[in-house]
């Protein structure tokens, strides 16, 4: 007996240490130790294991988003999402331990002001829920009163670092560089020449020129890879003629709609709201005498068209006001004052819309189909568990064809493959990924359609024999003598050009030249070649620029450049997107460099033993 005692506690001891060990990671260092529960400090401001596991999942979490698959810790690691994760912990602590120092704070009322605008603890109503923000904080592991903590710890950060960016100016020689760059206007004229141009024919290519064109292209004649697919499938089409649908539902459905068939008369109405009669019979005085017109009045008042428009209505929405409004017969008249569900209002009636009715018979067969497709689709989802089954079971393809509603089909698919079945961007996935040795799986398309694909033979890319592509490898081999016959030309002719200048080049040539004024680098001129462009607005006036592509020849000639304008709007919108992106970007390296002195005056240590601790957690 004392025997079966002794290795009864034996054993219970050896669970006690295992249980030790696995609760280890977050807080527990060693049964007889004291308890972990900070990665490290700066200064006075510890980083709890807590902030930095939470911080570290939430990173993990947004990259498992983005590459639509689980983060692992290892994967994290190679990725040093862990490192980044401990320096925005340490800066923060660095700014919450210099705030400490310099008494920082911000009071209850500010943090539960903080509290109430966070949507996560808005109940039903919309507003702030106390037993929505207790069940929150319950299931992420908090309490309040380390929350609040932690958001008065946030806001009184954000204090700093705000002091800290302030005053922060986009220096005036680095903004004004970057527009002078951008803004500047540029003028240049572009001559578009093409074989007409030339001085003598192009000859269409012989046998050699047209073969080496082929071989030195010959990925532009290669068919992508094909792979041999059978496949089985049902959609709803292939089940519309043997849904039944009564009579009954096609008119209770449109029934349900009548709104959309059966609309009555309507206006067009803008209204403009006052505080009293006085105030909008005063307005309408003026009206009336032609002192302001209902445009400026709205303006007058700070408003828009867009505030006043009620877009078409009917006499019914209108309430009150709707009998006086539906009696105007001409658009652009304005009445009033006239009641409104915000007041006295001023109304101006811009359109009559008659009245619209589409008739029962005009989309019984309309409503049919949708009533058959949807019909269809419980069908065959109704199918599902069945087709998996048979699948599952061994069935075949061929097999599933026989015994089911599904058709049988076969495909030599590829990348390029749009109709029928390979129209489905689900189908196209799986063609892609499907290899030989995996079993048929039923697979879902976008309109409740189900599917099956078997690979049955893969046939690597394959260059297409010249034969088979001559006319084409002939017209290549034509467009390359011509662009190569304009490029000898063009050079010669951009001599003469920048010699003589546009009118004399052109009267000398019998071609006019398309003139471009004011352009500067965000002016998106889609017509010419970006390379072109960049040599254009980066040559000096004078210069001529050559660009031969497509079978044509561009010869520009560049003009005279001006200072850019600084009242454009262009010019305008350049300047705040400088002044808040370099200034965004300055602020940020003030941050960091003030950031890092904290951290290197306060001290900070790490606690790599915490660390690798928290990382267990993970694995």
């Amino acid at each position: 007996m004392a025997k079966k005692t002794s290795a009864s506690n034996i054993l219970m001891w050896m669970l006690m240490i295992i249980l030790i060990a696995g609760l280890g990671g977050f807080g527990i260092d060693n049964f007889l130790g004291s308890r972990v529960t900070s990665i490290g400090a700066v200064g006075g401001r510890e980083i709890t294991t807590q902030e930095y596991a939470r911080a570290l999942q939430a990173e993990m979490n947004a990259y498992t988003q983005q590459l639509g698959q689980p983060v692992s810790l290892t994967l994290a690691q190679q990725l040093r999402l862990d490192e980044q994760v401990r320096g925005q912990l340490i800066t923060q602590a660095a700014l919450e331990n210099e705030a400490d120092r310099l008494g920082i704070s911000v009071s209850d009322a500010n943090v539960r002001a903080t509290l109430v605008e966070m949507r996560a603890f808005q109940g039903p109503t919309g507003g702030f829920d106390p037993e929505t923000y207790r069940f929150q904080l319950q299931s992420a592991g908090e309490t309040p009163a380390s929350f609040e903590e932690s958001v008065r710890r946030d806001a009184a950060r954000g204090l700093l670092q705000a002091a800290t960016a302030a005053g922060i100016e986009t220096p005036a020689n680095l903004s004004g560089a970057l527009i002078d760059f951008y803004a500047t206007r540029h003028a240049f004229d572009v001559f578009t020449l093409g074989e007409e141009q030339l001085a003598a024919p192009v000859a269409d290519p012989d046998d050699a020129a047209v073969q080496a064109y082929y071989d030195e292209n010959i990925a532009q004649f290669t068919a992508p890879e094909s792979r041999a697919i059978t496949f089985a499938w049902i959609n709803p089409e292939m089940l519309l003629d043997s849904v039944e649908v009564s009579e009954d539902a096609i008119r209770a459905l449109y029934d349900e709609r009548i709104a959309d068939y059966v609309q009555p008369e309507r206006r067009l109405v803008e209204r403009l709201v006052f505080n009293s009669d006085e105030d909008a019979a005063a307005a309408k005085a003026r009206i009336d005498a032609g002192e302001i017109d209902f445009d400026a009045l709205v303006e007058e008042r700070g408003l828009t068209l867009e505030d006043a428009d009620l877009g078409d209505v009917s006499q019914a929405q209108l309430g009150a006001a709707g009998e006086a409004i539906f009696a105007l017969e001409d658009a652009g008249t304005v009445a009033g004052p006239l009641p409104s569900n915000l007041g006295p209002a001023l109304y101006r009636m811009n359109a009559i819309l008659n009245a619209q009715e589409t008739t029962f018979e005009e989309v019984r067969d309309e409503l049919r189909g949708e009533l058959a497709a949807d019909a269809a689709r419980r069908a065959i989802a109704d199918q599902r568990e069945m087709l998996d089954d048979l699948l599952a079971g061994g069935a075949t393809l061929e097999q599933m064809a026989e015994e089911t509603d599904m058709q049988l089909g076969t495909i030599d698919w590829t990348t390029e493959s749009n109709e029928g079945i390979a129209a489905y961007e689900e189908f196209a996935d799986a063609a892609a990924a499907v290899s030989s040795d995996d079993f048929p799986e039923l697979g879902s398309l976008s309109d409740g359609g189900l599917f099956a694909l078997r690979l049955d033979a893969v046939t690597p890319p394959t260059p297409r024999p010249l034969d088979e592509v001559r006319e084409a490898a002939e017209a290549g081999a034509r467009q390359r003598a011509v662009e190569a016959a304009l490029m000898e030309q063009g050079r010669d002719w951009s001599v003469e050009l920048s010699q003589n200048g546009v009118e004399a080049f052109g009267e000398a040539h019998g071609i006019a030249a398309e003139s471009f004024a004011d352009i500067t680098r965000l002016d998106p001129l889609p017509q010419f070649p970006q390379t072109m462009m960049e040599s254009v607005l980066d040559a000096e006036p004078g210069t001529p620029v050559l660009q031969v592509t497509e079978g044509r020849a561009l010869l520009a000639l560049v003009g005279e450049t001006e200072a850019a304008d600084p009242e454009a709007e262009q010019t305008q919108q350049l300047m705040t997107a400088i002044e808040q992106q370099v200034g965004q970007a300055l602020a940020q390296d003030v941050f960091t460099y003030f950031a890092r002195a904290l951290q290197a005056e306060s001290g900070f240590t790490l606690n790599q033993a915490a660390v690798d601790a928290v990382h267990a957690n993970f694995r």
